[in-house]
């Protein structure tokens, strides 16, 4: 069987491409497939792999500046060549899945999220972006929308990285969704020696420091209550960030694995006031021993267990975060290292592996027997 993975973009390390690895375990003849790719950035498992771009790759400033091609990208997925394949599975969370794949082929799409700034985010997009890109969006997104709406009729099964996912699938698309979360490297964020080290004196945010995830929030209420606060990340938003911070807020900017490690390992707990797909870090935390302090609404309401791995708040305010900080030091006994590690470990490498060869076997049969891909939800 010739198997073929189509991943939007290839340009860093982050949820998607680890997602990418666990599939090419999965399938390790798989060749793939991108829109634009930087071997340099990133790991030895795909680079292994024999990649081929489409003609994205070849345009202006296309490393770093991919996301400005977004009105190219459906007319360049359909240019890639695909014939002889026998199964395709795409990694949606930038276009993706609008490949033509042959008749006999079946296509399954694992979906990150329905393009956010077509759909749910289309106007903080607009808001954050300057003029140039603003009329952009207006002008493209329409058509993108269509053109979106229309290509996700070509996947024959869909699966979501969280249920939080598969109810926008079922929203935009009209498509059935099964849930396989995403893998966690739980091994990597184990306590050195089996013992979990104590907490020290600070809150720790970890991400992308982009408009979205609402860090300016955690800058705010860690300043108002006196509480010490580390940032790991970059982005577009450090400037403003570094402006609004207080002595007691360090921004350290992109960190190794080891330093985010370390820091996971010894906070008093994670602040995650954005609202996001699924969301990897809260489980990394938890694989850490560590609770999390999040805002209850996306992936965050089934990664965290409130009262058991963390405290959710229920308002995008530096006010309710305030609160659930303070909720959070009253009774610091609630909760346990090891029932957070628990938790974590239900999120495995493992665990997807196992969760995606029995949703690709359910699929196989049923695209034998001639089952109608629309028909998933008997899946």
């Amino acid at each position: 069987m010739r198997v073929a993975l189509v991943h939007y973009w290839l340009v860093t390390m982050r949820g998607g491409e680890k997602v990418l690895e666990s599939l090419l375990d999965l399938f390790p003849g798989a060749d793939i497939f991108t829109h634009v790719y930087d071997p340099a950035a990133v790991s030895e498992k795909i680079r292994a792999r024999k990649v081929t771009t489409s003609f994205i790759q070849k345009l202006p400033f296309a490393g770093t500046a991919y996301q400005k091609y977004l009105p190219l990208m459906p007319l360049a997925l359909e240019q890639l060549d695909l014939r002889g394949y026998d199964l395709v599975i795409s990694s949606e969370s930038g276009p993706a899945k609008g490949v033509l794949t042959d008749t006999g082929a079946m296509h399954l799409c694992y979906c990150h999220t329905p393009m956010r700034y077509l759909w749910d985010m289309y106007q903080d997009y607009l808001a954050e972006s300057g003029p140039v890109t603003r009329c952009a969006l207006r002008l493209f997104s329409h058509r993108l929308r269509q053109w979106d709406a229309l290509s996700a009729q070509r996947v024959d099964f869909f699966a979501a990285n969280s249920r939080n996912v598969a109810r926008r699938i079922a929203k935009h698309y009209r498509r059935e969704a099964a849930v396989i979360h995403p893998p966690v490297d739980v091994d990597f964020f184990a306590p050195e020696g089996g013992a979990f080290p104590e907490p020290e004196d600070y809150y720790l945010y970890a991400g992308q420091l982009v408009g979205y995830k609402r860090v300016d929030i955690a800058v705010e209420a860690c300043s108002r209550l006196g509480k010490k606060l580390l940032i790991i990340g970059e982005g577009p938003e450090r400037k403003r960030l570094e402006g609004l911070a207080g002595p007691n807020v360090t921004v350290l900017g992109k960190q190794d694995g080891t330093m985010l490690r370390r820091s996971m390992q010894r906070c008093k707990a994670l602040l995650f006031p954005g609202e996001e797909d699924f969301g990897i870090v809260p489980l990394e935390v938890a694989a850490s021993g560590r609770p999390v302090i999040a805002y209850a609404r996306g992936g965050a309401l089934e990664t965290v267990l409130p009262e058991k791995t963390g405290i959710l708040f229920p308002e995008q305010s530096a006010d309710a975060l305030c609160a659930a900080m303070e909720a959070f030091e009253s009774a610091p006994e609630f909760f346990s290292p090891e029932v957070s590690r628990a938790h974590a470990e239900q999120f495995s490498r493992a665990a997807f592996a196992q969760n995606f060869q029995a949703f690709y076997e359910r699929c196989h049969a049923a695209w034998a027997d001639g089952t109608d891909g629309l028909a998933q939800q008997q899946l």
